[in-house]
């Protein structure tokens, strides 16, 4: 910040206490002026100057405490901007100056912190020549003794004022060969000694009071530490010769039982190891480490030990970053020298050895060394792995789980190295794994996978066989190792899956099929989980494989083809190891790190990958036949893994043999679509059902294929494509086939070519979607959208008129009853509106019904508000609903794009349509008017609420299809935003207790949450609030109410009645003392409350209705409960809320698009509401 700024806050107060400040510095600047100075930073320190001369007369004399204060603060602003050989010539004439606020006692905070800055800004300009001066005199050194006085004062801003002044000296010392600043030595030494004498009184205090509150009450000493930081924290770190004491200091510090000091002291260690990390501070650090090994602790100190094990673990970890091979060659005798600590009673001392321990591999262990590792790097990595192995002695039994964890950083850390090195260790843990006492397993089990993923399988079954398939006696088996080996295999030899699981399968699957048809034995049913489980592994091993080319044979090829058909439970995971193959050579190409850091993590460069891929190409054709074959003979359900694993060999398959498939598959689907070409006596059939058990026609199977390749396929084959295409839409006797086919273009969008084909084609998709239009099923619909707007993305500006050609069946969908299909059309909607914005023209004469004569209007938003607008002159009341409803979720988009003129028309134009007979045209009104109180301006909203308020209420007695429950929300989001009095200014008499109940009802919401302490909910923080239950904002706006969650209890309160009635019941002892009594009915008989058995009936647990419960075990399906209004009334005529069940063919979307709801979207979510709040929910 400038000199200008600093002063321009002080010109303009807004604090009392700055105001005497700002009258000098006008003061300053009038004297300034009246000379003709310039205001510069010299010339505001000279002023300052002699003004300090008169409110502070030195030696110890303050004569004017307000204008000093104001002077000093003035000061401190402006000496940082002032020359440096200036402040170096006044230096002892402002030192005197201030010497009086400097050792007053008197003095308050804010003069002393000024002080203090003033005095920095000194400081930093004194060059070698005033360091070197001795502390008797007027020197930086006497200054800088005044501010280690400081640094421990009582005053917190004082204090932190005197340490970041310090912080600051220290860090930009004067030019010199030096590292450290010539006063280093001075604050260390002073700091060192404030530290020590407070660590002796609090020793004394200890001893004479053994008060623990006492004890963990200790500011002087947090004090002391917080300047050693401060010091620590400079610029060359702390000085060498002060390393050692201040090492025995902290330690001692650490001994506390104070854990706040434990961890200041650790600072301390953490602030010296990150300022040693650099370069020039390097030189410090072997030192420091040296004392803190000194330093080391009893084995038996429980108490200090972990302090002192993290330390050396941090700091050997920066010492890894300094010197990696200086470091890593020590690290035997560290791994030794910690390894000690865990044969400790203490629990936390174990731990923390095994934390230094792992942070010793995981740090000190350079990557070159695994790598490309000389002959002393291996013998350091034997005697490692040695010391490794000897924690595994009977020794260090109790600390066998901490020593696990070593064990997996080890085998981490020296990856594929281990192999020589570490069978042993493998070896012991494995006869471990295997004991029946041992309890330990799952750690046991951790490590070997370690030692899997490290090792490879083969070196890990080289000692601990799995003896599955031999009939030899005294080799136990080992079958637990199987669920390891599926968790971790990765990076291996592909060739030891073939010859050492490949037969171990055939060998158990032989048993099998030996065993007949006859009842299956537990040893059968053994063998067939071995078979499984060895195939399971199949995934791993394709995993980044090492030796692909040379593992990955014609051989291995056909045997996995043979065992895709004649194996079909072990089908997913050769799908999966198959489509592995791919997917992981494709990851290391798209990989973006360097060639050492790709080759030190998985052994494999890119030129090695891009062979691999190479080489499974050449196979790729073949397996994609078979793949073919085995799609068609699976179920749906079964069908996924299949395709993923199709679309990776599609993904490296040359394009000539893509194209080919695809003409073969092309040529065979013709052959299917011959026997479902449409027939005139065919035409009025409904499509059957097909079970899930039973294959889908051949023709589905095909198209799934052709939609696969599609992304991959040239642009040559895209009008073979699309006539395809144009041949399956007008299939309506079978929906499935056409929704596929819909498919097919959103596919096509997210691949390039597919993204180029649809803009050079789309002339051609304009025309086949607007010929199928009349065609389409109800199932294929959501698809259709989606075609649509796959189509409309690509739309040149030049073709806008196929938006209105196509207009009226999206707002039409608007009103589907799968949810889906209506989110797709508001989607459409939405994306129509931005494509109308983007410009262009509309050239209406070529929509059809349209006449050559028709203009051409320019593409707006306007204008497509005026094509939706069209559909208000409806001739259906379903016509006009969905244009409402479109208009809706149209308007909430872009409203703040739309003129006012133009929203002004719309809100009037609809605010007619409450007037309205119709149920359904005044429930999409309902929804319109409530977007438009909670989204439109307010001076836009307010003059309509007129007409709002009463066309509202006039709504408001009519129970069928809650349309008095949606009037209420509407009006609670008017009373919300507009106000209580505002709304009830327009509303009728009769209406006027509806909008006294929504009033009382927010009234009584806003104590309950002022009562639990959270305020109103207008007020709530919105990172607090409920998540909706609805998925977008827009569905929020339409259908949520102001608190869904007292829906239920504000509707059952819809009068002041009611709440009069509980009341009245609550104070008549109705609510039991808090402890609920029923009544047991008899569905059979009447209840008569004056016999004597009726007490017999009364029940202190809620009794189970057996009508209810008849009835939901003769139907299967819950009992739903009569509806009721607002008011507890019963309605009737209400069935077209309830859904049908919706029909699932298969999972690969092919399900009878049919859902719960009256075939609005108000229904669809109405029906989602009222499911997800009934009893069975």
């Amino acid at each position: 910040m400038s000199l200008d700024e600093k002063l321009d806050k002080i010109r303009s107060p807004k604090l009392q206490n700055q105001r005497e400040t700002a009258v000098v510095l006008s003061a300053v600047e009038d004297t300034l002026k009246d000379q003709s100075h310039g205001a510069t930073p010299t010339a505001y320190f000279a002023a300052l100057l002699a003004l300090l001369s008169q409110a502070i007369v030195p030696p110890d004399s303050i004569v004017n405490k307000e204008l000093a204060s104001s002077v000093v603060y003035l000061l401190d602003l402006v000496t940082s901007h002032v020359p440096a050989a200036l402040l170096r010539s006044k230096f002892s004439q402002i030192l005197t100056s201030l010497g009086p606020t400097l050792t007053s006692q008197e003095v308050e905070a804010p003069l002393l912190r000024a002080s203090i800055g003033c005095l920095e800004s000194l400081l930093l300009a004194q060059d070698s020549t005033a360091w070197a001066l001795p502390q008797t005199q007027i020197s930086p050194r006497r200054a800088i003794a005044g501010l280690l006085v400081f640094a421990s004062d009582h005053r917190p801003k004082v204090r932190r004022r005197a340490q970041d002044a310090i912080s600051h000296v220290l860090k930009n010392p004067p030019p010199s060969p030096s590292l450290d600043h010539p006063v280093a030595d001075m604050c260390a030494e002073a700091a060192l000694r404030t530290l020590s004498g407070s660590l002796d009184e609090s020793s004394r205090k200890r001893k004479k009071s053994k008060d623990r509150e006492q004890d963990q009450h200790q500011p002087g000493l947090i004090h002391a530490l917080h300047l050693v930081t401060t010091v620590a924290s400079a610029s060359g770190g702390w000085p060498s010769k002060k390393i050692e004491p201040l090492c025995e200091a902290l330690m001692g510090v650490s001994r506390s039982n104070n854990e706040y000091l434990a961890m200041a002291a650790f600072e301390v260690f953490e602030v010296m190891f990150n300022g040693m990390a650099d370069q020039f501070s390097s030189s410090k650090l072997p030192r420091l480490m040296e004392a803190v090994t000194e330093l080391k602790p009893s084995q038996n100190d429980s108490q200090l030990l972990p302090s002192w094990i993290a330390v050396i673990s941090r700091g050997y970890d920066v010492s890894a970053q300094v010197s990696p091979e200086d470091t890593f060659h020590k690290l035997p005798i560290l791994f030794g020298m910690v390894s000690e600590f865990l044969s400790s009673a203490s629990h936390d001392v174990r731990v923390s050895a095994s934390e230094c321990l792992i942070s010793f591999l995981v740090n000190c262990i350079p990557g070159k060394t695994i790598s490309e590792p000389s002959m002393l790097d291996e013998k350091v990595l034997e005697r490692l792995a040695q010391g490794a192995e000897d924690l595994l002695s009977v020794k260090y039994q109790a600390a066998w789980m901490e020593v696990f964890s070593v064990q997996s950083a080890l085998f981490e850390a020296l990856r594929w190295r281990a192999i020589p090195l570490a069978r042993n260790i493998v070896n012991i843990i494995g006869e471990l794994r295997a004991s029946e006492s041992f309890n330990g397993k799952k750690d046991a089990d951790a490590v070997l996978g370690k030692a899997i993923q490290s090792m490879g399988p083969e070196a890990v079954l080289g000692t601990l066989p799995l003896n599955l398939s031999t009939s030899g006696t005294g080799k136990p088996g080992r079958a637990w190792l199987l669920p390891i080996l599926r968790d971790n295999v990765i990076n291996t030899s592909l060739a030891h899956f073939r010859s050492e699981f490949v037969p171990l399968s055939q060998v158990m699957y032989q048993r099998v099929i030996d065993h007949g048809d006859s009842e299956k034995t537990m040893e059968i049913k053994i063998f067939e989980t071995i078979v499984q489980q060895t195939w399971a592994l199949f995934p791993g091993y394709c995993n980044l494989p090492l030796d692909l080319d040379k593992a990955f044979d014609l051989g291995f090829a056909e045997l996995l083809s043979n065992l895709l058909y004649s194996q079909p439970e072990i089908r997913a995971d050769i799908c999966r190891g198959l489509q592995t193959l791919v997917d992981s050579n494709r990851e290391i190409l798209a990989a973006g790190a360097d060639k050492e850091e790709i080759y030190f993590r998985s052994r494999i460069t890119k030129s090695m990958a891009q062979t691999n891929l190479d080489h499974l190409a050449t196979f790729a054709g073949n397996l994609l036949a078979v793949l073919f074959n085995v799609y068609s003979q699976t179920l749906p359900q079964f069908r996924g893994f299949i395709l993923q694993c199709i679309n990776a060999y599609l993904s490296i398959t040359k394009e000539k043999d893509v194209l080919d498939t695809f003409t073969r598959v092309t040529e065979l689907l013709e052959t299917a679509l011959i026997e479902i070409t449409p027939q005139p006596h065919n035409m009025k059939q409904q499509p059957k059902e097909i079970p899930s058990n039973q294959m889908p026609p051949t023709s589905h199977t095909l198209m799934d294929l052709i939609i696969t390749l599609s992304i991959y396929l040239p642009l040559s084959s895209f009008p073979q494509l699309f006539d395809l295409t144009s041949r399956i839409l007008p299939l309506t006797q079978d929906p499935q086939l056409q929704k596929k086919a819909y498919k097919l273009l959103p596919r096509l969008a997210t691949s390039p070519s597919g993204f180029l084909a649809l803009q050079t084609r789309n002339q051609d998709l304009q025309s086949l979607l607007l010929s199928s239009a009349s065609t389409t099923s109800a199932p294929a619909r959501r698809d259709r959208l989606l075609a649509i707007a796959a189509t409309i993305e690509h739309l040149p500006p030049t073709d806008l008129h196929f938006i209105p050609a196509l207009l009226s069946e999206v707002v039409i969908a608007t009103k589907e009853s799968n949810e889906k299909a209506r989110t797709a059309a508001f989607d459409l909607l939405v994306l129509m509106a931005r494509k109308m914005i983007q410009g262009g023209t509309i050239e209406q004469s070529r929509i059809p019904h349209m006449g050559p004569t028709a203009l051409t209007a320019p593409a707006s938003l306007e204008e497509f508000f005026t094509m939706i607008s069209a559909g208000l002159v409806g001739s259906t009341p379903h016509m006009v609903s969905a244009s409402i409803t479109a208009l809706t979720r149209v308007l909430y988009e872009f409203h703040p794009q739309l003129g006012q003129e133009v929203i002004e028309d719309l809100v009037s134009t609809l605010d007619l349509f409450l007037e309205s007979n119709n149920r359904e045209i005044v429930r999409s009104c309902l929804g319109f008017t409530k977007v438009a109180i909670v989204s439109l301006p307010l001076d836009l909203v307010r003059p309509r609420l007129k007409t709002l308020v009463p066309g509202l209420l006039g709504w408001s007695k009519e129970h069928k299809n809650r349309v008095r429950a949606r009037v209420k929300h509407v009006l609670e989001r008017a009373v919300r935003r507009f106000g209580a009095q505002e709304v009830e200014r327009w509303c009728p008499e009769e209406g006027k207790k509806l909008i006294s109940n929504i009033r009382k009802s927010r009234e009584r919401k806003k104590r309950k949450r002022n009562a639990e302490g959270e305020g109103d909910g207008e007020h709530d923080d919105p990172g607090r609030r409920k998540k909706g239950r609805f998925e977008s904002e827009y569905d929020e706006a339409v259908y949520g109410s102001e608190d869904d969650d007292d829906t239920n209890s504000s509707a059952s309160s819809s009068d002041d009645d009611d709440d009069r009635a509980r009341r009245g019941r609550a104070r008549n002892g109705g609510g039991g003392g808090g402890k609920g009594t029923y009544i047991v009915e008899d569905p059979d008989e009447p209840l008569d409350l004056l016999d004597r058995s009726a007490l017999g009936r009364i029940s202190t647990s809620k009794p189970v209705s057996s009508s209810s419960s008849s009835l939901k075990r003769q139907s299967g399906k819950p009992h739903r409960p009569a509806a009721v209004n607002l008011d507890g009334k019963l309605v009737f005529g209400g069935g077209e809320e309830e859904g049908e069940k919706m029909l699932i063919d298969d999972p690969g979307e092919q399900e009878q698009e049919q859902e719960p709801g009256d075939g609005t979207l108000e229904g669809g979510i109405g029906a989602y509401v009222d499911a997800i709040r009934g009893r069975d929910a």
